[in-house]
């Protein structure tokens, strides 16, 4: 694919002169982390299509930015689409955004730019923040193979199916999830994936952010490890073998871990992470912190 920036890329290029249906990133936390772009879409539709018009109110007055809005959710029906297909078809532009972060992942956009396509309306992706990327980057997991799965059931009996069938992705596994269902899934991921090495990372670009590394039985067995979580949260866990049998990988996976973690805490997080004998990777983690 070329990335190259083409001389028709600049801002010369104005937002909105095509009809169609935009698909509009938002900040999940920080304000400042809106593109050029989507202000500048935000700006040039006729309409902006929201989740909740409190939530998209704060970020449009924040830039200064005045729009109607047209709210659709998830209790928004096919009548809803319709309305919003039959102006669309008219010739208006229009934006869709999330309460925070890229619209479909998780978000109940999808149904709306499923239709839109088939009408043969154009539908135009503006780019920008999501929690996932974040949360990979935090994690110390392979973010080489990822599979995000998005919210699991809230019910233990639906989310342990669902579970079993990720149980062999040969991938790091990405859940959103509500602060006060993450222990009890937590719980069932080791009862169905077994011991493996995971990450929670919460308040994404916010001024507490922090991503907390250990094990799946850590976790479970004490819950103090969690603390206090406020706000949605993105759940990373690892595959039980990630195949990295050279030391230096090993030695990179422990220089990252011990960043953020005690030296025991680091050891059993790579043994899991590895397939290597906790007690191989503790002896190389001694050897690192010996070093510093």
């Amino acid at each position: 694919m070329n990335d190259a920036i083409h001389p028709t890329d600049g801002p010369e290029v104005q937002p909105c002169d095509l009809a169609g249906l935009y698909l509009v990133s938002t900040p999940i936390g920080n304000l400042r982390d809106i593109t050029l772009r989507a202000l500048d879409t935000l700006k040039g539709a006729e309409a902006v299509i929201c989740e909740d018009s409190r939530v998209t109110s704060r970020l449009l007055n924040a830039y200064g930015i005045k729009k109607r809005m047209v709210v659709y959710n998830d209790h928004s029906d096919e009548g809803d689409r319709a309305k919003l297909i039959q102006t669309l078809s008219k010739g208006a532009a229009l934006a869709l955004v999330s309460d925070a972060g890229t619209p479909l992942l998780s978000d109940p956009g999808f149904k709306l730019v499923h239709d839109a396509m088939r009408s043969g309306v154009p539908v135009i992706p503006v780019p920008g923040p999501s929690a996932l990327l974040p949360a990979l980057q935090l994690s110390s997991l392979p973010s080489d193979r990822f599979l995000f799965a998005g919210f699991l059931p809230h019910k233990s009996g639906a989310r342990k199916t669902i579970l079993g069938e990720l149980r062999h992705v040969p991938a790091t596994l990405v859940f959103y999830e509500s602060p006060n269902r993450v222990a009890d899934t937590i719980a069932d991921a080791l009862a169905v994936l077994g011991d493996r090495p995971v990450a929670l990372a919460r308040e994404l670009t916010k001024m507490f952010e922090e991503c907390r590394h250990g094990t799946l039985s850590a976790f479970a067995e004490d819950a103090a490890l969690l603390g206090t979580l406020k706000g949605e949260c993105v759940l990373l866990i690892g595959m039980p073998h990630h195949g990295a049998d050279s030391e230096i990988d090993v030695e990179d996976m422990l220089r990252k871990a011990l960043k953020s973690q005690s030296l025991k805490d680091a050891a059993s997080f790579v043994a899991a992470a590895t397939g290597m004998p906790r007690k191989t990777v503790y002896d190389l983690a001694l050897k690192i912190h010996g070093k510093h």
